[in-house]
């Protein structure tokens, strides 16, 4: 759609439909900009950091680095354009609070709307599914260490996780997570700087492993690994859902968006950079896809104090609880849009059963998911390759390019351009790398496991 034409269509925006639960009630709009930033730190700093070594291994330290530092710059790059994209469209009178509609309007395409509701819906619950599965990982871990030969099995901890999400997913909108998101940004700050003080630790006591950073000597498997690494940073920076995020400030959100990413990537520059480092410094090529199972080894003594492991994991999963609230919101916003009616009050009996029903039976598709598959992890690269590569790479910059249209000469466009094409391979070429490890680690998948395949 051109331009002139896209402007044109939107100066014929009607109101906002007063039938719409989704946006009036999950997506309410009463934020100020740092209850945004609570939120997308939730949403891109997690326990997915735990990873970060794990990354840096298959590229070693100069070129892991600088990859890290690189997706981060793209990254915030990207989604100040998505920002700007969506104050551009509000500016002309047609506020949007959806991606998928987002996308849909301004690239004029119907399957659009399909195509980045779809993605998204996968992520969502992906993300979903992995947090109760991880932090049924967590109790599992803890009960363990208190009872080894307790009774209580991995999926008698992921029917805890769910009817504790069940029971705070009834907070009604995105926005009444503020508090919680809050905490969860404390969280990440604390078991960061539990992480990184335990690889300290271990990487200078006695029973330090041997520093190995060297890379495999195939070509083709340092290739191979290099781009499995580069979709695991795509996962952890991304996030897929800025604009829900952006719909829950109080309007008008000119310039508000801005002030939550530099919030959140303050945080990313701690949360990111001290565990990175410190993990593969640690324990280099042999540091496993979580750290914290390298400072917990299955064999010999743990490498960091009990006190600390457990408080760590403690707050990993308490900040768990709050990501899996966070990614449920679209999905809520999806059932609820139609289910719930927009005219009664969102605590009326009439709103109150259908919520405590379908977010209680979302989670408990989940939960069955989680432990039916408990080797999850493992999709998380094919997840980031497919899912948040094209929302968060390549979406933001073809919307700049198409609804803001700069000169396309300019330095912008052209790099705008540049970003996409880029991403695009990458996304291609990840995905091949993680459905490759996927299928060489099919022998050790068995469904309904007691165990959670690393």
């Amino acid at each position: 759609m051109a331009p002139a034409a896209f402007d044109a269509e939107a100066a014929k925006q009607p109101a906002a439909d007063a039938s719409d639960a989704g946006a009036a009630f999950v997506l309410e709009s009463k934020g100020k900009w740092w209850h945004a930033g609570f939120h997308l730190t939730t949403a891109i700093v997690g326990p997915t950091v735990l990873t970060l070594p794990y990354a840096l291994r298959g590229m070693g330290w100069g070129l892991g680095l600088a990859v890290l530092t690189v997706i981060g710059a793209v990254t915030f790059y990207e989604y100040s354009l998505m920002s700007r994209v969506l104050e551009h469209c509000e500016a002309r009178g047609r506020r949007h609070i959806r991606f998928r509609e987002l996308a849909a309007d301004v690239l004029g395409s119907g399957w659009m709307f399909y195509f980045v509701v779809t993605v998204q819906t996968a992520i969502n619950t992906g993300v979903s599914i992995g947090t109760i599965l991880l932090a049924a990982d967590c109790l599992e871990i803890m009960y363990t260490s208190l009872s080894p030969n307790g009774p209580l099995k991995l999926y008698h901890f992921i029917i805890i996780v769910a009817v504790a999400l069940a029971f705070l997913s009834q907070l009604p909108s995105f926005h009444s997570l503020r508090h919680i998101n809050f905490v969860s940004l404390l969280l990440s700050l604390g078991y960061t700087i539990l992480v990184s003080a335990a690889c300290i630790g271990a990487g200078l006591s006695k029973d330090a492993p041997v520093k190995d950073y060297s890379l495999s000597s195939s070509k083709s498997d340092q290739t191979v690994n290099a781009f499995l690494s580069i979709s695991i940073l795509a996962s952890v920076y991304g996030n897929g859902i800025l604009p829900e995020i952006q719909a829950t400030l109080a309007p008008p959100a000119a310039g508000k968006m801005m002030k939550a990413l530099v919030l959140c990537y303050s945080v990313i520059a701690f949360a990111f950079y001290l565990p990175s480092i410190t993990g593969y410094w640690a324990f280099g090529s042999h540091v496993q896809s979580n750290v914290l199972k390298s400072l917990m080894p299955d064999s010999g003594r743990a490498l960091a104090p009990t006190w600390l492991l457990g408080l760590t994991v403690l707050f990993v999963l308490l900040q768990l609880l709050a990501i899996g609230l966070v990614y449920s919101q679209v999905a809520y916003e999806i059932m609820e849009k139609s289910s719930v009616d927009a005219t009664r009050g969102k605590f009326s009996r009439r709103n109150v059963l259908p919520r405590l029903l379908l977010r209680t039976l979302y989670l408990a598709l989940c939960a069955f998911m989680a432990a039916m598959l408990p080797f999850f992890g493992d999709i998380v690269g094919v997840v980031g390759a497919v899912g948040f590569i094209p929302l968060d790479f390549v979406l933001p910059v073809l919307m700049y390019n198409i609804a803001l249209a700069p000169p396309r000469r300019s330095a912008l466009y052209i790099a705008n351009t540049a970003i996409m094409v880029v991403f695009s391979g990458v996304g291609a070429i990840g995905a091949f790398a993680s459905i490759r490890k996927l299928v060489l680690d099919a022998g050790r998948f068995k469904l309904f496991s007691n165990n959670v395949v690393d």
